[in-house]
């Protein structure tokens, strides 16, 4: 009898040890899911930056054109004028 103790004491702590180990596994596997989320949020915020640099390179080169058409126009009027 004694030995069944021992016995269904032995196996209750092993079913133990396997309930923790998964429960690591599982902590592991939300780690793991949480460094793919920030990956995944920094790929975002460095989307953003590529179109806010896009932007303002082409707001740069739009007043480039107008500068560019204003220079024609004060030419326009020297010659005319």
């Amino acid at each position: 009898m004694c030995e069944r103790k021992d016995w269904d004491r032995q196996r209750e702590r092993e079913r133990e040890r396997e309930r923790e180990r998964e429960r690591e596994r599982e902590r592991e596997r939300e780690r793991e899911r949480e460094r793919e989320r920030e990956r995944e949020r920094e790929i975002e915020r460095e989307r953003g930056r590529e179109r806010e640099r896009e932007r303002e390179r082409r707001e740069r080169e739009r007043e480039r054109e107008r500068e560019r058409e204003r220079e024609r126009e004060r030419e326009r009027d020297r010659k005319e004028g």
